[in-house]
């Protein structure tokens, strides 16, 4: 019922027609100021949809399709906003919101665990013979932590390709991309504990990040 209120919510905010609630009526202020595409937002709406049985994603490539999705959409409607049409902002954008994606779901996985669910990719955990229950017993063995390596290299591997376009993109553009500071800080920390995701560390706040952040930006770079 939530996504259909909100599916049924875009389409009227492009009828000129939102619902009075406050979000919506906001969202319809932004679409109508920065002439926002429709698809973007339909397109997070839908993958949430789709995602509302809480099953572990088959593989790497749908948890990719599903930041996609969702992170990378938030990321185009968010160069939009910028006034940024440029193919090279669009291809880093997509590779970020993935990499933001993969992020979110290692991050998530000791929350998921303690209400005994994993939604890490399947295909990886059954290359290196790990389970389910291995994840939800917080077991820290080689292969374990050899599931948790592969996919946080896989984000880093977007990140990588995401600053390749770095001299290409308009520098307008960096401002949407500045959560590549909080991505990287994440998989450094996770490189550190040598990739046990259970490992207290990981759950303790950069207070630097703020830090971090304004020197990215000063530096115009992501």
């Amino acid at each position: 019922m939530r996504m259909q209120f909100w599916k049924k919510t875009v389409e009227d905010i492009y009828c000129d027609n939102p619902p009075h609630q406050p979000v919506a009526i906001e969202l319809w202020k932004a679409v109508k100021r920065h002439n926002l595409t429709k698809r973007w937002l339909m397109k997070i709406v839908d993958e949430r949809e789709k995602n509302l049985d809480d099953k572990a994603y088959r593989n790497i490539k749908e948890l990719e399709n599903y930041a996609e999705n969702t992170q990378s959409s938030l990321l185009y409607l968010t160069l939009e906003i910028l006034g940024i049409k440029d193919l090279h902002a669009d291809h880093a954008a997509s590779h970020i919101g993935k990499a933001q994606g993969i992020v979110t779901c290692l991050r998530a996985t000791p929350y998921h665990g303690s209400r005994r669910k994993v939604f890490l990719p399947m295909d990886i955990c059954m290359l290196h013979g790990v389970s389910q229950e291995d994840f939800l017993r917080r077991n820290q063995d080689k292969n374990v932590r050899d599931v948790i390596y592969d996919i946080a290299s896989q984000a880093h591997l977007h990140l990588k390709h995401a600053r390749s376009f770095h001299k290409t993109v308009p520098v307008k553009a960096f401002p949407a991309f500045l959560q590549t500071v909080s991505l990287e800080d994440f998989l450094k920390k996770i490189q550190r504990v040598d990739f046990d995701i259970f490992h207290p560390s990981l759950q303790q706040k950069n207070t630097l990040l703020p830090l971090y952040l304004y020197i990215q930006s000063w530096r115009k770079t992501y």
